[in-house]
């Protein structure tokens, strides 16, 4: 497929991404060699042949490059949102508002990932035994490379796949997109090869992962024999014009939901997440919490609202959707409390702010919400999960900090790290309360915009108490229980976020050795805590908000 002048800058974030990519293969390659001038006796270097990685064998390259990139498609993305004008490109593609400000945010996690690997990923060590020849320069050189190399060369294609992802127009494509994503970062996942847990990690994630993705191409085909077609709009008008819930579309959508419900971690379906936080490098692990838990949102977005929508049929997932919200969040808080290592909290932190959204998301597809609370919802979610980068890979990347020291993988290594780098630790505490939910913090904003949603979708006629299905149903408001439910679980998971800060502030550090001088991580955590705060109140949240309700006036 050729594109045309027009196609190629509306994917301009999408081809620097693939540029990037090729960057990352050819870059480390590079060798001294030198070409001399006709008629002069001046040799300028082609960078190519001679003596290999002479030139690029610093493993930091592969890392500056693929941020570099991440960095572009992100401002080209972010620049894209108001003028995105609906192109459609080859009958898959559909370039809005909505999917450059998604693209924007995956962009982001992975460019902060990306930067946070430098320091995390060391290059590859062997000793002089491991090496075929001791003495050979370009062996050494390539083994220093290759890992960085990987890793970098897989943030790309995870970000390439999610960018594609919110671009579909099609429910194939759209699978197509969500796979790639999801294969680069299974392996991601099983990247922390110093200890047996990541392997372990890896192949756990990558096990589920494989059974939730056939789940969801089955149901993808079940929808196919039911409708004909997998384009979206074509689904949506089969959707819309039938008259109950046929057994083809509603195991098609169930299954469907069986796959996402993996990818945003809601439980049942989130058994793996904990095992697979814990077990990888903290970078990693943040981005499955911001852009891969964006992902699967969209994802189930674009099927449950794109063609699923508020219907006579929508019975099925609405009801089932809001008992798996009330599930998740408790789950996820329950079991958060108990957690000692500070990675599986965050991951069953993971699941509770999947379960708040997936709260709104049921409110989204009852049918009882009018025009302007509709709106209130997505915007919600859409504001929870472009802040998460914030606040959520921040905490990650305080615990980074602590992994390049070798540890990170109990709460006591925090302890006493106010003493050690006070700076570090009240940004991890902003973190927290951001996470819990404390005003004035973003955190705060999002559950805010969310509970509102709640309590004003109104009672009536709708989709969970039509016909007498759930009868005393038609006494209580169950989106104003949804709502309880929220706050309930917000007031739980205080316990385990004020106990970080406890730890922190209160105990005695376990060494007095002061922290990793890593300058970018350091500069990434300040600012990651500066917008927290800004985006929770003020003329920096009005404008996020503004952004937001522009990119879903186009979804």
């Amino acid at each position: 497929m050729i594109l045309s002048v027009d196609e190629s800058q509306a994917l301009a974030p999408e081809l620097v991404m693939v540029a990037g990519i090729i960057l990352a293969i050819i870059v480390p390659n590079l060798g001294d060699a030198r070409v001399r001038l006709p008629l002069t006796s001046m040799r300028v270097p082609i960078l190519w042949g001679g003596r290999r990685f002479e030139l690029t064998s610093d493993p930091r390259a592969p890392g500056v490059l693929s941020a570099i990139a991440l960095a572009i498609a992100c401002l080209l993305s972010g620049l894209a949102i108001e003028s995105a004008d609906g192109m459609s490109i080859s009958g898959v593609i559909q370039v809005t508002g909505f999917s450059r400000f998604m693209t924007m945010v995956f962009t982001a996690a992975l460019a902060i990932t990306a930067i946070a690997s430098i320091y995390r990923i060391p290059s590859t060590r062997l000793s002089p035994e491991d090496l075929i020849d001791p003495d050979d320069s370009v062996e050494s050189s390539l083994m220093d490379n290759r890992r960085q190399v990987d890793l970098h060369i897989l943030l790309l294609m995870v970000a390439l796949g999610m960018s594609l992802m919110a671009l579909s127009s099609d429910l194939f494509f759209l699978i197509v997109c969500l796979e790639l994503a999801s294969m680069a970062s299974y392996v991601l996942v099983g990247f922390h090869k110093e200890t047996e847990v990541g392997g372990e990690a890896g192949a756990k994630y990558f096990i589920v992962g494989s059974i939730a993705s056939a789940t969801g191409i089955y149901g993808m085909s079940l929808l196919y024999i039911w409708s004909g077609s997998l384009d979206f709009d074509t689904l949506a008008e089969s959707w819309s014009s039938m008259g109950e819930l046929e057994p083809l579309a509603g195991i098609g959508v169930g299954l469907m939901l069986v796959a996402f419900g993996f990818k945003v971690s809601a439980a049942p379906f989130h058994l793996a997440a904990p095992d697979a936080y814990s077990g990888t490098n903290a970078p990693i692990a943040g981005m499955l919490a911001t852009a891969s838990k964006a992902m699967g949102f969209v994802a189930m977005m674009r099927v449950l609202i794109g063609f699923a929508g508020p219907n006579d049929g929508v019975i099925a997932w609405g009801f089932a959707l809001a008992i798996l919200a009330v599930i998740t969040m408790t789950w996820g808080n329950l079991a958060a409390l108990s957690s000692e290592n500070p990675k599986r909290m965050l991951a069953y932190s993971s699941v509770a702010h999947a379960g708040y959204m997936l709260a709104a998301l049921a409110a989204l597809g009852s049918g009882l919400a009018d025009s302007d609370t509709q709106d209130m919802l997505q915007m919600a979610i859409v504001f929870h999960l472009a802040v998460l980068v914030l606040f959520k890979l921040g905490a990650f990347l305080v615990l980074t900090l602590i992994e390049i020291d070798g540890g990170g993988n109990k709460i006591s290594d925090l302890h006493g790290l106010a003493r050690r780098d006070p700076i570090i630790a009240t940004s991890m505490f902003v973190f927290m309360l951001s996470l819990a939910g404390i005003p004035p913090l973003s955190g705060f904003l999002s559950k805010f915009l969310m509970i509102n949603g709640l309590v004003t979708t109104t009672s009536g006629t709708g989709a969970l108490d039509a016909d007498g299905v759930i009868p005393w149903l038609q006494s209580v408001d169950p989106f104003f229980l949804l709502a309880i439910a929220i706050v309930l679980n917000s007031a739980l998971s205080l316990f385990y976020y004020l106990r970080i800060g406890l730890v922190m502030f209160f105990e005695k550090p376990g060494s007095e050795s002061p922290l990793s001088p890593a300058l970018g991580l350091r500069v990434l955590v300040v600012v990651s805590m500066i917008f927290t705060v800004l985006f929770g109140m003020g003329p920096a949240s009005q404008w996020l908000l503004t952004l937001i309700e522009t990119a879903i006036a186009s979804f």
